[in-house]
């Protein structure tokens, strides 16, 4: 992106200063005739006729000009957006929900959600991510701006975009379409791995959420309460998909869609009073007793 852009200015730079040149050459030519512009193409040529021919020669020059910098501009643009798929890209499909992120990566089999992981990309052996971008209720746009450009997502229109990072870290983006109460709320979070830990985290979200019987009192609140009409955990009987998949939860830096850190207390505010944390959420209060809130978060904080 940042080649194309200078690409453009310097072809601005280059017009401009044709344009100056020729302009210039005129003006000297004028200034030397005892005639005013009769001198500027032909001996005989009229002021008027002068005006005329230099008018006719500028336009026919910026035309051209015109059309060989546009062409050039398709060009790459047709290369960035149509860029061949290759053998080792990875595939995500990144769904916009109010007022959160799904994230699937159709050849690892990993459902996550808010925090996308994405492998580092060499030069010379390039690894690109490309994403599949649809909309579960109304538009969304999908930006990062330190990765890529703002890509919308229309509901019954996929649309899609790629991202080939060079360095790694942690990057910050956000719904960049208007798409109702928390709009502002709906970030996300890109990691770019190096291909060792990215390796790490696919193995670590490809496993079944963990069992652990200390919990199971929390799971039993889990699985006999509203959390499992829109909450899925691998290797359990939830498996609602109006909400983020909890099988790794634990894994992840926030919550609510990047507006708080994932800690034990925000997770129990959360659950217990939504609205405290983002107003206007979808996310229900549960209207659990305390001991049942407490039983619940500690077997949510055993999902990693």
């Amino acid at each position: 992106m940042r080649r194309t852009r200078n690409s453009i200015i310097l072809n601005a730079l280059q017009i401009f200063a044709f344009l100056f040149f020729v302009l210039a050459t005129s003006a000297a030519k004028t200034a030397g005739s005892s005639t005013g512009l009769t001198n500027i193409f032909a001996p005989e040529s009229t002021p008027a006729k002068a005006i005329f021919n230099l008018s006719v020669f500028v336009l026919v020059i910026t035309a051209i000009i015109f059309v060989v910098v546009f062409l050039a501009t398709a060009r790459v643009i047709h290369a960035v957006q149509d860029a061949p798929k290759p053998s080792g890209a990875v595939e995500v499909t990144a769904i916009g929900h109010q007022f959160w992120w799904e994230f699937r990566y159709p050849g690892l089999g990993i459902v996550t959600a808010n925090e996308l992981h994405i492998p580092v990309s060499d030069p010379a052996h390039p690894t690109p991510t490309f994403l599949k971008l649809l909309s579960a209720d109304t538009d969304h746009s999908f930006w990062i701006p330190q990765l890529a450009g703002k890509t919308d997502l229309i509901p019954n229109h996929p649309n899609s975009m790629w991202m080939d990072p060079h360095r790694t870290g942690v990057f910050l983006g956000q719904c960049a379409q208007y798409c109702g109460t928390q709009h502002a709320k709906m970030l996300l979070r890109v990691s770019v791995d190096t291909p060792e830990d990215f390796g790490a985290w696919v193995r670590a979200q490809q496993r079944p959420a963990i069992q652990d019987e200390k919990v199971a009192a929390g799971r039993r609140v889990f699985e006999t309460t509203a959390c499992i009409n829109c909450h899925a955990v691998g290797g359990t009987a939830a498996n609602g998909r109006f909400g983020p998949d909890l099988t790794h939860l634990m894994s992840r830096e926030t919550i609510a869609s990047g507006a708080v850190e994932n800690t034990r207390g925000n997770l129990r505010l959360w659950i217990q009073k939504p609205d405290a944390i983002k107003p206007g959420s979808l996310m229900p209060a549960m209207q659990l007793s305390d001991a049942d809130l407490d039983t619940l978060v500690n077997y949510l904080e055993t999902l990693r």
